[in-house]
């Protein structure tokens, strides 16, 4: 029988530069959750930050909110277009760590998060949304968004690793 493949959480652009006059804390306790429940289970927890403009909007502005709870054994992964996984090492660090299952969070629900869930599923990957832990700067895009894509819930994690 063939070893069951990881969980990994992959939060994108949770920075202070696209939140900080937003709403956030509901899609949090939602992305927090995960990501412990994943810590606990020995699965993957990956903090995706955007440095595209970082030298015109400076260091502190692309610092993590701090409302999302990142913690010493958590991965974090630069890059610098919309697609998480264009141009850095997140296909191969979740291959390394034999991730069957990729589950999205962050922000923007039509672009980052969008194309960072379309680059999972090009590279053989099996994305899902997480329900309730996705933001937009257009609220129509978060239920287009989860009308469209596959979606997990918290509770259908919790259930799948304790299993």
């Amino acid at each position: 029988m063939s070893k069951p493949k990881k969980i990994a959480l992959l939060i994108v652009d949770m920075q202070k530069f696209f939140l900080q006059e937003r709403p956030v804390a509901s899609a949090c306790e939602y992305i927090n959750h995960v990501a412990q429940t994943l810590r606990s289970s020995g699965n993957l927890v990956v903090h995706i930050q955007d440095v595209e403009d970082a030298e015109a909007v400076g260091p502190e502005l692309l610092e993590f909110i701090p409302e999302i709870q990142v913690e010493k054994d958590d991965l974090i992964v630069k890059k610098t277009f919309s697609n998480a996984f264009w141009k850095t090492e997140l296909e191969q660090i979740l291959l390394d760590r034999e991730v069957g299952l990729v589950v999205v969070a962050g922000f923007d629900a039509g672009n980052c998060v969008l194309f960072t869930y379309n680059g999972a599923i090009e590279r053989g990957f099996k994305p899902a949304m997480l329900h309730r832990g996705i933001l937009s700067a257009n609220e129509e895009l978060i239920a287009i968004t989860y009308r469209d894509r596959h979606v997990i819930s918290y509770q259908t994690i919790d259930f799948m690793v304790q299993s």
